[in-house]
């Protein structure tokens, strides 16, 4: 009968550590299922945006997309809403002259861009830039546009998208 209950308790704890293994697996899943970012917002419908007389940001107004709510639409600003690694995007198009530069910005530092020079045969040029960035929580991710420049605000061309990347 010794033998019997030892058995028992061995059952017990395995079965005890199963269930453990079990409700880890769920708590795990269920903050992966949290943390879920990603956005996609283009300029909206309004024309040409630009040009400035200085260096921009430009606030994609017409938000496609806005899981997690981070993309803010009325400043530009992406925050980061968890530490991780995010993949951002941001294509223009704009007609002909004087060319068009995008600077993806992260907390006030530049960090990739998009240029097209002065367009002396073609009536439009479009461009894009793509980047994986390592953000804490908190960063700011935005898009400024080059002095006297200007990109096209309407049909879905000039957009600015981003997403935290599962690993």
């Amino acid at each position: 009968m010794c033998c019997e209950f030892g058995d028992l308790k061995a059952q017990i704890a395995a079965l005890e550590t199963k269930l453990q293994d079990s409700q880890n697996q769920i708590a795990a899943l269920k903050s992966k299922e949290r943390k879920k970012v990603v956005f996609s917002a283009e300029v909206g419908p309004r024309g040409n945006i630009g040009p400035y007389g200085s260096e921009t940001t430009i606030a994609y107004q017409k938000v496609i997309t806005n899981v997690g709510n981070s993309y803010n639409s009325s400043t530009g600003i992406f925050y980061a809403p968890y530490a991780g690694i995010y993949y951002f995007t941001i294509f223009h198009h704009a007609g002909g002259r004087p060319g068009t530069e995008l600077f993806l910005y992260r907390n006030g530092q530049r960090v990739v861009q998009t240029q097209n020079h002065p367009a002396v045969h073609e009536s439009a040029h479009n461009g894009g830039n793509a980047v994986f960035l390592q953000l804490n929580q908190g960063d700011q991710v935005y898009v400024r546009l080059g002095p006297n420049q200007h990109v096209y605000g309407s049909g879905y061309h000039t957009t600015f998208s981003g997403f935290l990347v599962d690993m």
